[in-house]
């Protein structure tokens, strides 16, 4: 018997993985968030598979559900939006499966800021813009912030922000944000990203507050912000210069690319 912890994705039934959907087939236990999984992706569990919403369970309830499993040797499906690595829960989850000798498998959902990406066909990362991504959020009633993990000194490194389960506190985002990266840094808000009712607002650390205005946008939107979201005149990548010297596409007999080929890996 096996706990297979599933990332079930941003939203859309079809970007759930195909190891994730044959996992869900195989489980004659499906415990899943209802607040923030499609209903559809339960069309994979098989025929008289035991479905749990565990959305109004506290952490308990939910062990208690997947020790009953065990005992009757039957798999569990254990489903949670997006990607298994952030904000997911999980963590607390297998330490007390371990605590008590059952095993468990995560599968690797798609996160929500690369379907927020996706949404705005943007590229995150750009050359000599920014390099890197940072997923973070702001302290909520659920869990505080570390001392050091802060919107200000993340914005000191200009990197792209995605920020997750803020958009309640959007003014103070913004407050933040805007002596690191200037009133005109490009802001968007992907709300509930791949679902069909998804939204987009696109603006700045100085106008998006007021662009959101009268949206009925209190949860599941997350907040992408740097320079890359509006960056045109970047560099081209060297990655497909016609001549940057690499393994595959090598630029003169004196390479040491020249007489690579895969079987030297």
């Amino acid at each position: 018997m096996t706990v297979h912890f599933i990332g079930a994705g941003p939203g859309a039934p079809d970007l759930l993985t195909l190891r994730g959907r044959d996992l869900i087939a195989a489980c004659p236990v499906c415990l899943y968030a209802g607040s923030l999984v499609p209903e559809a992706i339960l069309a994979h569990c098989p025929q008289g598979a035991r479905i749990v919403n565990t959305a109004s369970m506290d952490l308990d309830a939910i062990i208690a559900e997947i020790r009953a499993a065990h005992d009757a040797g039957q798999d569990v499906a254990r489903l949670h939006s997006g990607d298994l690595s952030v904000w997911s829960a999980m963590g607390e989850q297998i330490r007390r499966l371990r605590e008590e000798g059952i095993p468990v498998s995560v599968t690797p959902g798609v996160p929500a800021f690369a379907a927020a990406a996706a949404a705005l066909g943007a590229e995150l990362t750009l050359p000599g813009i920014a390099q890197s991504v940072v997923l973070t959020r702001t302290p909520g009633r659920a869990s505080s912030m570390p001392e050091g993990e802060t919107l200000a000194n993340f914005a000191a490194t200009g990197a792209t922000l995605a920020i997750h389960l803020s958009i309640q506190n959007l003014a103070r985002v913004t407050a933040d944000l805007t002596p690191a990266y200037g009133p005109d840094c490009p802001v968007a808000v992907v709300y509930r990203a791949s679902w069909p009712d998804e939204r987009i607002l696109r603006g700045t650390l100085s106008d998006i507050e007021a662009r959101l205005g009268t949206e009925s946008i209190a949860r599941t939107a997350l907040i992408l912000v740097g320079p890359a979201l509006g960056a045109e005149g970047f560099a081209e990548s060297c990655l497909y210069s016609a001549d940057y010297d690499r393994r595959y596409r090598p630029q003169s007999a004196e390479s040491p690319w020249a007489t690579w080929s895969p079987a030297d890996e």
